[in-house]
């Protein structure tokens, strides 16, 4: 008797009566990227085992992209901070680092990710309020200070301006006496997300997509260990996707990422070695890990049968995994610990190579030193007391999570599809498709939460009265004051003639072929900020008006 008939068996002689006594909480369980959660899973018949599981280390990866996973060596536990001033900054990493994380991630504020130093007018206010102020290499030195380079793998979540950010990360590393090749770290490098989800873009995107392979190609030849993209899934269900819809988008962009660098003369085989992807861990714990499975299945394929690559390594999809914060409440924000944890666990057991855990307060302000401490010690827990560490991959062979596996990859590559058969994915966000995608599945699931369909603990359901007591972050006011004395002191102590030849010699280069990263070297060595080097390129590149043609 085959399983399929014993599984009906089942459910017309045990499962109905039980049904009919028992009624069932709601008509159809479907995950948020739409499957059906049937009662039971069983063995799935005809299935391929070496071709669409295999096993940890080797193609297609569905497993794991190490063979031994965590039982070598932990995730690096990497902790996104940045605040207020660089000194402050600082002394929260050394304060992190001093509590066993084992990788920096920086949050730069507002003006620094579109490109403007702190003493520009459009960032009034806006000065070290939701990460670090950084307008000069002295600002850089003043973030890493007592930090060796050469020891700890950095994590950058800058975009646009990418490019200038890692030249004085370079040149940082340099005054320490560190050689670039032993720079460890990420530059989130992705702008095509930004036009979709997340909106801190600056130039339009045919320069950006030029910044972007000039960064690949300098770290190839002088940064190997550097991966020189992040392409982030993450912001992209933060507004509102579905797990599937983050995955398929995700590597859409990230297809387009891979052919702009083979069209600019890259060798897929090297480059492809030094490109990560960022997700976002969300509240649904099996469709998670199912998803980091899928997502790793799909891109090794893509790599491989796609673009050609015979270098294994080019094959793997490499990831940091940060929880959601969009799931974070303020109200009961004890709660969020909980959610979290569970968040964290489905990282860890979807196979992430490094994680951020949101701390409990940031639904309500930027988290304080105990709360960071509280979301460390959740990773800490799960590596050292949970057990979960041991196992290679502990949930494989779960029919619900090979079926689920096997259905997000499907509406993943349905997506991807569909924005082949429109041109790729630049084609698509100028169509709007992405973004009407992401906007139609949002919409949803608010409605569903308005019609107490979908509870969040303490928002539709569960609700108390009750009075905020968590002790609070400020940040000082005159931490913008202060950046705007330095700018103006550095501005009156350097070269002029220098900076001026610098300036020019970035105008001419912008408007032909050759690789920038040197020239931004060079000029964020002689004291050339941030913001006036971003200027020089919106003068030569222009700037992306939201409306306007891709």
């Amino acid at each position: 008797m085959s399983i399929e008939s014993e599984k009906k068996r089942w459910e017309k002689e045990t499962l109905k009566p039980s049904i009919d006594r028992f009624p069932e909480r709601k008509k159809e369980f479907k995950n948020t990227s739409g499957i059906e959660i049937p009662p039971i899973h069983t063995p799935k018949e005809n299935v391929n085992y070496p071709e669409s599981i295999g096993f940890p280390g080797e193609y297609p990866f569905t497993r794991g992209i190490h063979p031994g996973m965590y039982r070598g060596r932990f995730w690096t536990m990497r902790q996104y901070a940045g605040y207020a001033s660089a000194e402050e900054s600082n002394e929260r990493y050394r304060y992190l680092l001093d509590q066993g994380q084992t990788g920096l991630s920086v949050a730069f504020d507002l003006p620094t990710q579109i490109g403007y130093d702190a003493d520009a007018p459009i960032a009034l206010g806006e000065v070290g309020k939701v990460g670090v102020s950084i307008s000069s290499l002295e600002d850089m030195e003043t973030l890493f200070k007592g930090i060796p380079l050469n020891s700890v793998s950095t994590s950058m979540t800058i975009n646009a301006p990418a490019a200038i950010l890692l030249a004085m990360y370079i040149a940082v590393g340099k005054r320490q006496g560190v050689d670039p090749t032993q720079l460890r770290g990420t530059v989130q490098n992705d702008i095509l997300k930004e036009y979709i989800a997340r909106g801190t873009y600056i130039f339009p995107p045919q320069p950006s997509m030029r910044l972007i392979t000039d960064l690949f190609q300098y770290c190839e030849d002088n940064i190997p260990k550097w991966n020189t993209i992040s392409i982030s899934g993450y912001h992209i269900r933060e507004a509102g996707s579905t797990a599937a819809q983050e995955i398929a988008f995700t590597i859409a962009n990230g297809i387009a990422y891979v052919q702009a660098a083979i069209d600019s003369g890259l060798d897929v085989d090297k480059f492809a070695e030094q490109i990560s992807f960022f997700f976002n861990a969300h509240n649904n714990f099996l469709e998670e890990v199912a998803k980091f499975r899928a997502a790793r299945r799909i891109w090794a394929t893509f790599m491989k049968d796609r673009f050609k690559a015979s270098n294994p390594r080019a094959w793997m999809l490499r990831f940091h995994t940060q929880t959601a914060g969009s799931t974070l409440t303020a109200q009961q924000p004890e709660n969020n610990t909980v959610r979290v944890a569970l968040q964290a666990l489905s990282a860890v057991m979807g196979g992430t190579q490094s994680l951020h855990t949101n701390s409990k307060d940031e639904a309500l302000w930027l988290p304080t030193e105990k709360s960071v401490k509280l979301a460390l010690r959740t990773q800490q827990i799960l590596a050292h007391e949970s057990g979960v560490a041991d196992s290679v991959d502990p949930l494989a062979g779960s029919y619900l999570v090979e079926q689920l596996t096997d259905e997000i990859e499907r509406i993943a590559l349905e997506y991807i599809e569909k924005i082949d058969q429109m041109g790729g994915a630049l084609a698509a966000i100028k169509n709007n498709y992405m973004q009407n995608e992401i906007h139609n599945s949002a919409y949803t699931h608010q409605q569903a939460l308005e019609k107490g369909e979908e509870i969040v603990v303490g928002v539709n359901a569960f609700q108390v009265e009750e009075e905020i007591d968590l002790e609070r972050l400020e940040v000082d006011p005159s931490i913008e004051v202060n950046a705007h004395k330095r700018l103006q002191k550095l501005r009156e102590n350097r070269d002029s003639q220098k900076t001026s030849e610098l300036l020019t010699q970035l105008e001419k280069a912008a408007q032909q072929t050759d690789n920038l990263l040197p020239l931004f070297i060079e000029m964020v060595e002689n004291d050339i900020t941030l913001g006036e080097i971003n200027n020089i390129l919106r003068e030569v590149w222009g700037e992306f008006i939201p409306g306007t043609a891709l």
